[in-house]
């Protein structure tokens, strides 16, 4: 499932509307994490704070009825690219750093962490991260060893 361009609309808009509730020239919000929440059903993005308190909520269009078994590999590769390309955007909201995107499932359970913001932290793709444990207990090993 490739996101049309107007998934791509409908996913920025609703970073602009969690962008929009802590602009940058507020005190900053003792926030830990975003939590994005996909259903696959109604297509329903919602997003809640901490406390469960819902920041915003948009029907992706794309997203309704797919029953794709990949869906929310999908639907985080989505976005994760609208989050980073909102970089700008995102890293300045008026959250106490560090603050995760992080997507659920329509159960509530943490599927991945999309995001992160942190002024001395930045987050590899993931992709690019997948063996890294692998290979630094590989290098550990072999350093061991000699």
């Amino acid at each position: 499932m490739k996101a049309t361009e107007q998934t791509l609309q409908q996913v920025e808009r609703a970073i602009r509307k969690i962008a929009e509730k802590f602009p940058g020239n507020e005190e900053a919000s003792m926030l830990t994490d975003i939590h994005i929440r996909v259903t696959q059903e109604s297509g329903e993005l919602m997003v809640f704070d901490d406390e469960e308190k819902e920041i915003t909520r948009c029907i992706v269009e794309q997203w309704i009825d797919n029953k794709d078994s990949q869906f929310y590999k999908e639907v985080g590769a989505t976005l994760r690219a609208v989050l980073t390309k909102m970089k700008e955007t995102v890293d300045q909201m008026s959250i106490m750093k560090p603050y995760s995107f992080v997507l659920e499932d329509d159960d509530h359970e943490t599927l991945e962490e999309l995001y992160l913001v942190d002024d001395d932290i930045a987050i590899i793709d993931q992709e690019l991260m997948a063996d890294l444990d692998k290979d630094l207990d590989a290098f550990l090993d072999k350093l061991l060893k000699e």
